[in-house]
C-alpha cells in the first residue's frame, strides 16, 4: 500500500510539514531530524507524489512540447526529430521531463495552452511551429510562462525564439551556383502560404536578381515539403520544355522526389540538372546520386532551445532571438 506524508510523519514523530521539508530541502531543521526522517523514508521506500513536491517547489520540472498550426505540415519529418531529440536529451541532463500536448482542444471548442500549462503546473513550453498559427500560441508568448518557439518569432516578455537565418540559405545556395557559372535556376517552395519558405524564396529572388541571373515565373513551383510533391512539380517543370540548369528545393525530402522525376525523364544528375535541398537529413547521404543540401544544424537549434527555456524558467536574461547559420553542404547532386 502506498504511504501518505502523514503516515511517515507519524512513523519518524514530527509533523507532516517537517517531512515537506526535508524532502525539498527547505527551511530551518535540526540534522538530529533530517537524520531520522530520512532513515524513515530509507526504510519504507516511500517516493513523495508528484503533485506534492510540485505543490511545495512550486515547480514541476515539467516542459510542455506543443506543436502549434496546421498538421498538413507534419511533424514526423526528419528536420523536426531531431531538433526534438536534441532539445529533449538536453533538458533530460537538466532534470527536466516533457508532456507532449495534442492540438485538440482542452475545453471543447476553445483552445488554451496558458490554461492547459498552468492546469499541469509546467515549469515552461517549447512550441514547434507549423503554418497558420493558432490565436491560442500567441496567448501562451504574452503570458508569464516561460516560452521558447523553433522556426516562429515570439515577442513576449518571458519568451524567446530559435531557427535558422532562413535568407541566408537561399543566398548561399544562388551564390554557389553563381560562381560555378550557373544561370538558370528552379524553386521549389513548401506551401504558398507558408512563413518560411516565403522567406527562402523571397531571398532567392532577391539573390537571382542580385547576380543578374535568369528568373522565371513558371520555375517557381509550391509544395509541402514532402517527397511526393517535390516529384510532381519537378514534373511540371519538365514538362514545360525550357530546362533550368539546376534546382533548389527548400526541404532534402522535396529534392529528392526531384531526382527521381529527372531520372524518370531520362535527365542525368548532375550532368543535366544540377539539384539542392535543405535540412540535411540523413537520407542525403545514401541517395543516387548523394544530395548535395544546405545543412540546418538541428542538434545546435535543439540545445539551444532547451538552454533559453532552462535561462527563461530560472529568470536570467537571454537574447530575444537566435539565429543559427546554416552550411553548404555540396555532394554529388550538386557538383560542377
Amino acid at each position: 500500500m502506498k504511504l501518505t506524508i502523514r503516515e511517515i510523519a507519524k512513523m519518524a514523530g514530527v509533523s507532516p510539514g517537517t517531512v515537506s521539508k526535508v524532502i525539498n530541502q527547505t527551511g530551518s531543521i535540526s540534522p538530529n531530524t533530517i537524520q531520522k526522517v530520512k532513515k524513515v523514508i530509507e526504510d519504507t521506500g516511500y517516493q513523495p507524489s508528484f503533485s506534492a513536491k510540485a505543490l511545495a517547489t512550486k515547480k514541476s520540472n515539467m516542459i510542455g512540447l506543443i506543436y502549434a498550426g496546421e498538421v498538413h505540415v507534419e511533424f514526423n519529418h526528419p528536420f523536426f526529430n531531431q531538433v526534438i531529440n536534441a532539445f529533449k536529451n538536453t533538458l533530460g541532463q537538466l532534470g527536466y521531463d516533457i508532456l507532449i500536448f495534442s492540438n485538440q482542444a482542452f475545453n471543447i471548442g476553445k483552445e488554451d495552452y496558458v490554461a492547459r500549462a498552468k492546469h499541469y503546473q509546467l515549469d515552461g513550453c517549447l512550441i514547434i511551429a507549423g503554418e497558420q498559427i493558432e490565436e491560442a500560441i500567441y496567448q501562451l508568448d504574452q503570458s508569464d510562462i516561460p516560452t521558447v518557439a523553433v522556426d516562429l518569432e515570439l515577442s513576449g516578455e518571458c519568451s524567446s525564439y530559435v531557427m535558422t537565418d532562413n535568407e541566408k540559405i537561399s543566398r548561399q545556395v544562388v551564390e554557389y551556383f553563381y560562381l560555378s557559372g550557373i544561370r538558370k535556376l528552379a524553386f521549389i517552395g513548401g506551401q504558398a502560404d507558408s512563413i518560411i519558405s516565403n522567406v527562402r524564396k523571397d531571398a532567392f529572388i532577391q539573390s537571382m536578381k542580385d547576380f543578374g541571373m535568369d528568373l522565371r515565373d513558371e520555375w517557381i513551383k509550391y509544395g509541402n515539403f514532402f517527397e511526393e510533391s517535390g516529384y510532381e512539380k519537378m514534373k511540371e517543370i519538365l514538362e514545360q520544355g525550357s530546362i533550368p540548369e539546376a534546382i533548389y528545393a527548400v526541404s532534402d525530402m522535396m529534392a529528392l522526389g526531384a531526382l527521381k522525376a529527372i531520372k524518370e525523364a531520362g535527365l542525368s544528375v548532375p550532368q543535366n540538372i544540377k539539384v539542392i535541398g535543405c535540412d540535411d537529413i540523413e537520407a542525403c547521404r545514401y541517395s543516387d546520386p548523394t544530395l548535395a543540401t544546405v545543412k540546418q544544424d538541428q542538434v545546435k537549434i535543439g540545445r539551444l532551445a532547451a538552454n533559453i527555456l532552462h535561462d527563461l524558467i530560472n529568470e536570467r536574461k537571454v537574447q530575444k532571438s537566435v539565429y543559427v547559420d546554416p552550411e553548404l553542404i555540396i555532394r554529388d547532386s550538386g557538383r560542377i
